[in-house]
């Protein structure tokens, strides 16, 4: 279909198709958003082009940002080279951000002459300024078009890429036959690489960059440019389909960056499974690569050392990764594209699309942006389903280590020390000491002993114990020492990668075998080093959830722990966990203010804009978030639509109680009582008769879930329900969900077109689980979907009741008003209803009911938590005789139709 062009609030917003009233709503109200340099919560149900509604809307801010800042350039540069202008005429006033402030220093008892000489010279560089930039965008452009025009430039620079890999492997090869054979090897092969560098301080020496100097074409000047982030590379891809389906997909410079894990197509790298692995091992080939150089000119006159090859990455290289970064400038792709475009012209996409990050407009981004590069000085940040986002700051931020890992890293850097001390300098040794010291406090505190074997160690007391940071590490006894400056040595250092490397080399990378327990690898190769030396034992290596060995160096998991140690006291506990064994037990650091790492984010941007499908109640971004970042409430605009669908598409109940006039509250003492199990079981045979296709029912959990099926199974319930539809189970494991799923939907496709007693399928999920989020139940797949009770977190938490406490001391309480934290459970309550709910109604000629059982969601200030296009609607029925009635007409009425 042509692309529409359409005017809102005096502004053309052009659109791949006619858009609904709603999307101009929303394009009108973000781009006056990001033209005021506001903070957007925008709130679009699932269904309403939300995708297309923000790319169109951004985008055309930009475009006309863009075409602001070009006549206001030309303007100047008019002005600054107008041979008629001999400084007699005040020169137009440059842009606000070059303006001098009025209470500045200079204005005050200066000659006029002195102001506007300084201001005139301002004016000239500033117009020099704007000069180098058109140059530099000319020269960009005019590469980009070249290489948009000229495919067979890549496989020119693969060719030339396999010559210098030759040229290198032959130089390598003459190199160690020179070497062969020469001086006393103190270290085997490959060993020096291991042993750490002398280190200094920040303060005593100047950072370096670490990068060729023929790399430095690869800098862009950066543009203004929106950034785009989800929660997944799906939801990423998605969105770059839908920006390449825009009518910008043409013209827009779009770069998608995401993990190494996701972006390295070098095979021996990608192999190591492990996110962790895959970046050390990445770092490491990136530094060997930048220090082959400085081996040779490090040697002393007369003396002959022997050159060890280190490995490079060849998809490392200045003319590809040149060569891949306009590629991705010339034309929208997503991660699968850039990938095969990496394999293709063998070029890193990882470090690619990184250097093309300055000239980008829009950026798709799913790693830290301080390892990325990005920069947010006056740029336009868009978070898309920023309904967790509160939640996702607090779990990034958030670290648990075992006492296991502790006595690893422990065991680990002891043997380390014991191996290379003797070639370490001085301050290496004050700071593995140091962080050593830190390890062993750690396992005491939890009660052990460092050591002894963590698997074999009964802990005197157990249960869990909340502190600030200041008592946590008074009680540890390490308040004397500057944790900034070991986080600063762990990070400048690399310790936790040479420990990473150590441990390859010699093993226990895995646990032993449990039925033949034997010394570790690294204790065999301390014996045979210093036999009569017996080594702490090393603790086994832990494994995932998945299966998959945890790095084998624990001590880069602890760096984490230690840097949030660094933490200010307010804004974070330490919850000691003691589970009877040492290996069982856990330190973890929980943040308690999320508004300390989003302050920068608000505070640098032009306009943040967060949004999602279902944002309600947008209480806590206001409050949590935002306040607590600094952010004035006027500068706060809360934006909220409808749905397409029509209104007679959508059925909301509330039922309080059940046909055997049961009251409906499933709270924790009631919900366990086989009368209430029984209700739910009967509330369902009756809604599976009158419901066509799928139903979806929600549990609070999954333990409660499991007890429910297992009563209805005793009762006899769970035939009944078997004999309309076919019951499904939501499965705990992630591997087993698409699954599940793919038979669902066979099983709802297949009743409906044989017909029968079987109509349909059963799925039993869990708010909270797998199918919570993320998940289409579209059309027949979710005719009806029903939430029973309402999914309160534990109150017993000891983490939640210390979130409770924080907020109730450092939150304002208005009159009248709940609690803060009585305010946050029934926020976090509702957040997690109104994404299962979400699950049905997808589009626009979408119909579905939604039934909630429980009699609290009656209350006004529930209600209230609700989406609009779904409160609006709602109809509350005491009784379940009327509340059947509507439902069977509504899906008679419906079915008949559809």
């Amino acid at each position: 279909m042509a692309d529409k062009t359409e005017e809102a609030g005096g502004v053309h917003f052009p659109f791949p198709f006619t858009p609904y009233a709603i999307q101009k709503d929303f394009m009108a109200a973000l781009y006056q958003v990001l033209e005021a340099g506001k903070i957007g919560i925008f709130e679009s149900p699932t269904g309403t082009g939300k995708s297309l509604s923000l790319i169109c809307g951004a985008l055309s801010w930009l475009r006309d940002f863009e075409q602001k800042k070009r006549e206001e350039e030309e303007r100047l540069l008019e002005a600054g080279a107008d041979p008629l202008n001999d400084g007699k005429d005040q020169a137009p006033c440059p842009p606000p951000s070059c303006q001098e402030s009025p209470g500045s220093p200079r204005a005050a008892g200066e000659p006029d002459w002195v102001t506007q000489f300084v201001q005139k010279k301002e004016e000239r560089d500033l117009v020099d300024r704007l000069k180098e930039g058109q140059v530099r965008r000319k020269k960009r452009e005019e590469r980009l078009q070249q290489t948009r025009h000229n495919a067979p430039l890549k496989f020119a620079a693969k060719r030339m890429r396999q010559e210098d890999e030759e040229t290198e492997r032959l130089v390598r090869l003459s190199r160690e036959t020179l070497a062969a054979g020469t001086g006393p090897e103190q270290l085997a092969w490959g060993e020096e690489e291991l042993v750490l560098a002398e280190y200094e301080s920040d303060k005593e020496k100047g950072s370096t960059s670490g990068v060729d100097a023929d790399e430095d074409d690869l800098e862009e000047e950066h543009v203004t440019k929106i950034y785009y982030c989800s929660r997944t590379h799906s939801q990423l891809a998605q969105f770059v389909h839908e920006v390449q389906k825009s009518p910008f997909g043409k013209d827009t410079r779009l770069v998608s960056l995401g993990s190494r894990q996701n972006l390295c197509v070098n095979e021996d790298v990608r192999k190591l499974g492990s996110v962790q692995l895959i970046n050390d091992r990445c770092v490491e080939l990136q530094r060997s690569k930048h220090e082959k150089k400085s081996i040779v000119e490090e040697e002393k006159p007369g003396r002959r050392r022997r050159l060890e090859p280190r490995a490079t990455c060849p998809f490392y290289s200045h003319k590809q990764l040149q060569l891949l970064r306009d590629e991705v400038l010339v034309e929208v792709k997503d991660i699968e594209q850039l990938v095969a475009l990496g394999k293709e012209a063998r070029a890193c996409p990882y470090y690619g699309s990184r250097f093309a990050i300055p000239a980008a407009q829009m950026l798709l981004h799913a790693a830290a942006r301080r390892a990325a590069g990005i920069r947010l000085q006056g740029q336009v940040v868009v978070i898309d389903e920023a309904h967790n986002l509160i939640d996702t700051i607090t779990g990034i931020h958030s670290v648990e280590v075992s006492g296991s890992q502790l006595c690893q890293a422990h065991s680990q850097l002891l043997q380390y020390t014991e191996r290379y001390g003797k070639r370490l300098k001085a301050k290496n040794l004050m700071y593995i000491k140091q962080i050593l010291y830190l390890l062993e406090k750690f396992v005491t505190v939890l009660g052990g002993n460092i050591k002894q074997n963590p698997n074999t160690q009964s802990l005197s007391q157990a249960g869990t114990e909340l502190k600030t940071i200041s008592d946590f590490l008074f009680q540890s006894q390490i308040d004397n020492i500057n944790l900034f400056k070991v986080q600063r040595y762990c990070e400048k250092s690399m310790v936790s990668r040479k420990l990473l490397g150590f441990t390859e080399r010699y093993g226990a990378v895995l646990a032993p075998s449990r039925e033949q327990p034997k010394l570790s690898g690294f204790q065999h190769f301390l014996q045979s080093l210093q036999p009569g030396v017996t080594a702490a034992p090393a603790a086994p290596a832990e494994e995932g959830e998945d299966g998959t060995p945890r790095p084998a160096s624990p001590l880069m998991h602890i760096e984490g722990f230690l840097a949030a140690l660094t933490t200010a006291n307010q804004d974070g506990r330490v919850i000691l966990s003691r589970q009877g064994s040492l290996s069982q037990s856990s330190l973890k650091f929980m943040l308690l203010n999320p508004a300390v790492h989003f302050a920068q984010v608000v505070k640098e941007c032009r306009a943040v804009v967060l949004a999602g499908g279902t944002m309600q109640p947008v209480s806590d971004f206001r409050e949590q978030l935002l306040a607590c970042a600094g952010v004035q409430a006027e500068r706060v605009v809360e934006f909220s639509c409808g749905h397409v669908i029509p209104a007679d598409n959508i059925l909301p109940l509330v039922i309080c109680s059940g046909p055997s006039n049961q009251q409906l509250e499933f709270t924790y003492q009631k919900r366990e009582l086989p009368q209430m199990m029984d209700e739910t079981g009967r509330i369902l045979c009756n809604l599976c008769n009158v419901v066509p296709g799928g139903v979806v029912c929600f549990f609070p959990s999954y333990e409660y879930q499991r007890q429910v099926h297992a009563h209805w199974d005793k009762s006899g319930l769970l035939a009944r329900l078997a004999v309309r539809k076919k019951i499904f189970q939501e499965p705990r494991r992630v591997s087993q969900v698409e699954q599940v799923l793919l038979e669902y939907s066979r099983c709802v496709k297949h009743c409906g077109q044989a017909g029968g007693m079987v109509t349909g399928a059963l799925m039993l999920s869990v708010v909270g689980g797998k199918m919570s989020e993320g998940i289409n139940f579209s059309d027949n797949l979710g005719r009806c979907v029903v939430m029973v009770g309402m999914p309160f977190p534990s109150i017993r938490s000891a983490e939640l009741q210390e979130k409770m406490a924080y907020l109730d001391q450092t939150l304002p309480r208005a009159p009248g008003q709940v609690p803060p934290g009585k305010a946050l459970v029934e926020n976090l309550c509702m957040k997690a209803v109104n994404q299962s709910i979400g699950r049905a109604i997808r589009h626009q000629k979408d119909f579905a009911s939604i039934v909630l059982l429980d009699q609290r969601y009656a209350r006004p200030p529930i209600l209230a938590k609700l989406p609009a296009w779904i409160r609006d609607r709602v109809q509350v029925k005491a009784t379940f005789g009327p509340a059947f009635a509507a439902l069977r007409k509504f899906h008679r009425e419906k079915s008949g139709s559809s």
